[in-house]
């Protein structure tokens, strides 16, 4: 069979996935077609003809798409950063709106005043944080936290491939992020601390998308979308170094209550709320300032600010899956 036009294949594409209802017909068209030969996505209107056995491994692939499987699913990665991730069944795929926390967590991390500076990312799902950060800063000791073992797995697999790829290698543990005994060995130590955690309320009406292929345990957060919040905020504030920083991403209804749960402790300062760039509510971050008590014994010179962390490059700990 001859070749065939490869603007008319993703044409049908755009038409099957608009009767699927899929959102984005048009873009996930073309970041199909883009996956499967290889190239950025911009750089389609360069193909002119492809071969009959692309354009049938095409619709194979958009059949997937209206079904309305994860377009990465599919194509097996999802972004984050600078760098990408292997996804699939059982793990969160890492949202756009997430790039935001990551970018605050940067731009924090650039003006601060210590260097090998210690982070640890909450309900790290397939690592996306955690390692877009030690890619971006290969000084930092970064700890990553998940309970599910199969997105645990996933985090794994991530953790490798970056470390082969020159990366710093990050350090996993498989827990509760609201176990008031989980990582003792880090309190007082972490200069940032960033979560996305599952923060849906209940009964949400959500996409195909994500409500039959996200992990439950990954989206939804109780009734009012807090009920991983509200615990963590405790363990938060035994975590951070005074004068670090937390960065949680939440539900857009729960701006306001996500910014109180820092303003009620008085161990939280410079609690500020950040929308995304449709302008909804979408993460909160809040400065470890000192107590009384604890300023005076930072004056005295046993606080917990003369500590120094233990680097653990290239050690998974507690990775059970």
């Amino acid at each position: 069979m001859s070749r065939q036009p490869l603007r008319l294949a993703i044409i049908d594409a755009v038409s099957v996935l608009e009767e699927s209802g899929v959102p984005s017909p048009r873009v996930d068209a073309e970041l199909l077609a883009a996956h499967l030969l290889g190239i950025e996505r911009t750089r389609l209107g360069l193909v002119p003809l492809v071969d009959p056995a692309m354009v049938d491994a095409y619709r194979a692939m958009v059949a997937q798409r209206a079904k309305r499987i994860p377009l990465q699913y599919i194509t097996g990665t999802s972004a984050m950063g600078e760098i990408d991730l292997a996804v699939g069944p059982g793990v969160f795929v890492p949202r756009p709106e997430t790039e935001l926390l990551l970018a605050w967590a940067l731009a924090f991390l650039e003006g601060y005043e210590r260097r090998n500076p210690v982070v640890l990312d909450l309900c790290t799902g397939s690592g996306a944080l955690a390692l877009a950060i030690a890619h971006a800063r290969p000084d930092a000791v970064v700890h990553a936290v998940e309970l599910e073992p199969k997105a645990l797995a996933w985090a794994r697999r991530n953790a490798e491939t970056r470390a082969a790829e020159g990366d710093t290698p990050i350090v996993l543990h498989q827990g509760d992020v609201t176990d008031r005994s989980l990582l003792t060995s880090l309190e007082g130590l972490v200069d940032v601390v960033v979560t996305n955690p599952p923060y849906i309320p209940e009964n949400a009406d959500l996409d195909p998308e994500v409500i039959d292929h996200d992990p439950h345990t990954a989206l939804f957060g109780g009734p009012d979308g807090l009920s991983v919040i509200k615990p963590m905020v405790s363990n938060i504030a035994r975590w951070l170094r005074i004068g670090g920083a937390v960065a949680v991403e939440h539900d857009d209804t729960n701006g306001r209550q996500t910014a109180e749960l820092f303003e009620q402790r008085r161990v939280f300062g410079e609690v500020a709320e950040h929308p995304d760039l449709a302008g909804r509510p979408r993460f909160v971050v809040a400065r470890r300032v000192a107590t009384d008590v604890e300023a005076t014994r930072t004056r005295g010179g046993t606080g917990a600010d003369t500590e120094r962390p233990v680097r653990t490059q290239g050690r998974t700990e507690g990775t059970s899956a």
